[in-house]
């Protein structure tokens, strides 16, 4: 019999666990995390040192993106940009307008025709597809404003709308976040890929920051380290002597995953794991990578929200066979090396295909006839930002059928439809080059749904060493809201993967699976040769008693758990990290110190319902009901059918005999998931069994055991409600189901007997008990029971 998690709240809190990689990433999304450099004697020195020795490299760089990544709003930037003043544009409500004076940029707040307020614009960002903007706001903050300028339909747009993911399907759509968010200040957000040698100088106790920078936008030392010392060194030479040592780092030594790893800081949607990051080191040594799991990806792997680039980067079967890498097509300053030939970086390996790309592309050659069409398509996301597809993948339309997802066909062929697209491309030679995507993408989406009916080819995805990385461990990660510890198995042979990515996930997904087999494995996890991957198994081990553990492997356990906890303490303005603490001081039995930590995550972005939920059930184990329920309301006011919120107050009130309040709490938790909800189902089967309604009761306890059919209590508890309402034989169905797929859930055996004996069928009762014998594993005091139920029935034969 697999391991089962059945404890209710358990599963509560362990859901919400499986969320925190997903929220802290969209958190975190281009964040370099470069907050404080390496304490070396090295020093940066800016992008003006690089002059006298480099004039050829500045010239290229200065104009750059990456140089204009953050410019000050001056009489300079007017005269080269030439922006023009917005009309009015509607936000939440109001009118803003923008308007440029000499060499200033005010933005007006207006309410009808009453002056709300006048804001001083001081920075730009971007400018590539999307300017946006800055002003000065409050607790030393720079708020990004409303209104951006849309540098290709040259037009001023409502920023915080054009943020929202359209979905599709049966999902709805985002809503606007308002515009004085935390999400849109640039200190916690967008701040370190538009700026260099950031120094964030935030204070916890007063949310405040008082920050600072080296220079605006992308110098040369964010790619090359301190200069200082290179500049000291070749200062110091004499006429025809050479230098012994560079004095910075050289990228030109850099190995394929060096450099991609140098680019994926900003390049990806990732969360920080370590206060530093210096180009040349492992990349999961501090960063994790959202994947698939998360809804801003089509589940076969297109982008639909921003995405950045690592995580298609990572499924680019171009890199994993070659030592391709960002700068094999780029320059470092961010530039195409080839675009005028954009053919160029494909003809090394696929130089058969270029040469005759009208029989390769079925389409007649042209000028706008590249590999790019196909296998880089340009699309508009959320914000109006353009970005290629650099998984390299070709066009897939009947992805799109399945899933919603683009395809390059139907981004020229507008016209036509995804049916017609996907008929040519079966009917080509080697058209079934989609199958294995469709395969793994619906599994993918089963899992995000959790639907669970194919976990057996989820687990053989995961274990095909010929899975993607990317794909393997989105699975791994969605298998967190997979209940049952049968995954304990495949996860334990995760963590053998290659990937440290799928090693790290593997690890995470084992907390709170506590078997030998498990705690060896993260005892050996903790000692892993990536951070990342440690990290995640000190989290997971930290589930079991530390008593159970001897004196040598609490010291490993301890090494792995200092680097973990420094991972959550490297961004102290982020509330993600202080939620994460908490769970770590409440796996510790801390709750004093776990509460604190929820708390101070509620303070810092009181949106964030997940400390909320959290400390709400650590205060109700610890007696305190009252708080309990507030934090529980408090949610209810952000989110008012939240699924957790609404299940916890449920079981809070019924617990305090508040029947009428728990039952609609419980009723809107179901709602939000009637097909996998079955702590609220039962729960309500109580409730309404206690006031006479046993049809309803025995609806709801059938949703539950529907929900969870491996679980007996549910198939119990539905009997006894069949009982009760009449239908004594579908009972006696229901109780034979539960003992042959549970034998040695005794209640089923006994319950099924009584309702023999009462029929006066001793004979049936009595072969129920000589077969509950035989169950291997019952204990000496359950199997004593048994034969004394044995003894008294043959006596009164």
């Amino acid at each position: 019999m697999p391991h089962q998690l059945n404890d209710s709240k358990y599963l509560i809190m362990n859901f919400h666990k499986s969320q925190i990689l997903v929220v802290v990433a969209v958190m975190l999304t281009a964040i370099s995390c470069k907050q404080k450099p390496k304490e070396v004697s090295n020093e940066f020195t800016g992008s003006a040192s690089c002059i006298e020795c480099h004039e050829n490299f500045y010239k290229l760089w200065e104009p750059s993106y990456h140089a204009q990544a953050m410019m000050p709003i001056n009489a300079e930037f007017m005269e080269e940009h030439q922006l023009p003043d917005s009309e009015p544009v509607e936000v939440e409500g109001h009118l803003f307008q923008v308007e440029f004076k000499d060499s200033t940029m005010v933005m007006y707040e207006r309410d009808g025709d009453e002056l709300v307020k006048t804001y001083d614009v001081i920075w730009a960002m971007g400018g590539h597809n999307v300017y946006t903007f800055l002003t000065p706001f409050e607790k030393g903050k720079l708020q990004n404003i409303p209104l951006a300028f849309d540098a290709n339909r040259k037009e001023w747009f409502n920023y915080p709308m054009a943020g929202m993911r359209h979905f599709g399907g049966d999902m709805p759509d985002d809503e606007a976040l308002p515009w004085k968010d935390d999400m849109f200040a640039f200190n916690t957000g967008c701040y370190s890929c538009h700026i260099s040698q950031l120094n964030t100088n935030y204070d916890l106790e007063t949310d405040t920051y008082h920050t600072t920078w080296k220079e605006p936008g992308i110098n040369c030392e964010t790619c090359h380290g301190p200069a200082s010392e290179h500049v000291r060194i070749f200062k110091a030479l004499k006429e025809g002597e050479e230098a012994d040592e560079l004095g910075l780092i050289s990228t030109k030594v850099f190995t394929q995953e060096q450099h991609v790893a140098s680019c994926s800081p900003c390049h990806a949607k990732m969360n920080p794991i370590t206060p530093s990051y210096m180009p040349g080191d492992k990349y999961f040594d501090n960063y994790n990578v959202t994947t698939l799991e998360d809804r801003d990806f089509y589940p076969d792997g297109r982008s639909l929200g921003e995405n950045y680039t690592l995580t298609e980067w990572m499924m680019n079967a171009c890199a994993d066979n070659s030592e391709l890498h960002c700068v094999t097509c780029h320059t470092s300053s961010g530039r195409d090396r080839n675009k005028d030939n954009p053919n160029q970086a494909c003809l090394k390996c696929h130089n058969n295909r270029t040469e005759d790309l009208e029989t390769h592309t079925g389409h007649p050659a042209s000028a706008g006839l590249t590999c790019l069409s196909c296998h880089m398509p340009k699309r508009e996301f959320v914000g109006r930002f353009l970005r290629s597809d650099h998984s390299f993948r070709p066009p897939m339309p009947e992805a799109t059928i399945k899933f919603g997802s683009p395809n390059a066909c139907n981004q020229c062929h507008k016209d036509k439809s995804p049916e017609w697209a996907n008929e040519i491309v079966k009917a080509r030679p080697n058209g079934d080059y989609q199958e294995e995507t469709l395969k793994w993408a619906q599994l993918i989406k089963e899992a995000r749904d959790m639907e669970w009916e194919n976990v057996d080819k989820m687990f053989e995805y995961i274990r095909d060493p010929k899975t993607d990385d990317v794909v393997a461990n989105s699975l791994i990660r969605l298998l967190n809201n997979y209940p049952d510890a049968s995954k304990a198995d495949v996860l334990i042979d995760a963590l053998n993967n290659e990937s440290e990515l799928v090693r790290s996930s593997a690890a995470y997904g084992l907390g709170g699976i506590l078997t030998d087999e498990v705690k060896a494995a993260l005892l050996k996890a903790c000692q892993d040769d990536i951070r990342l991957v440690r990290i995640q198994a000190a989290n997971a081990i930290l589930t079991f008693p530390q008593d159970e553990f001897t004196a040598e492997e609490q010291k490993i356990i301890a090494a792995a758990e200092k680097e973990y906890v420094t991972s959550m303490t490297s961004r102290q303005d982020n509330w993600s990290n202080h939620y994460n603490l908490g769970l770590y001081h409440q796996n510790k039995g801390e709750a004093t110190e776990a509460l604190n930590s929820y708390e101070t995550a509620a303070r810092l972005y009181p949106p964030s319902v997940l400390p909320l939920i959290n400390s709400s059930v650590l205060y109700s184990y610890i007696g305190n009901n009252e708080k309990a329920e507030e934090n529980l309301k408090k949610v209810l006011e952000y989110e008012p059918k939240n699924e957790a919120a609404n299940l916890n107050l449920g079981l809070l009130l019924a617990e305090q005999g508040r029947m009428d309040e728990a039952e609609k709490a419980l009723r809107t938790a179901l709602e939000a998931n009637p097909e996998n909800q079955p702590v609220a189902a039962k729960n309500l089967s109580v409730i309404v069994a206690q006031r006479g309604d046993l049809a309803g009761a025995v609806k709801y306890a059938e949703m539950a055991w529907k929900a969870r059919p491996e679980n007996p209590d549910y198939g119990y508890t539905l009997a006894y409600y069949q009982v009760q309402n009449g239908q004594t034989s579908v009972a006696k169905r229901t109780l034979e189901k539960v003992i042959s797929t549970s034998p040695e859930y005794l209640s089923a055996t006994g319950y099924l007997a009584q309702i023999y004996l009462q029929e006066g069928n001793k004979d049936k009762a009595l072969q129920l008990y000589k077969n509950a014998l035989k169950v291997e594993g019952i204990s000496e005091q359950d199997r004593a029971a048994i034969q004394q139920s044995i003894a008294m029935l043959q006596q009164s034969m």
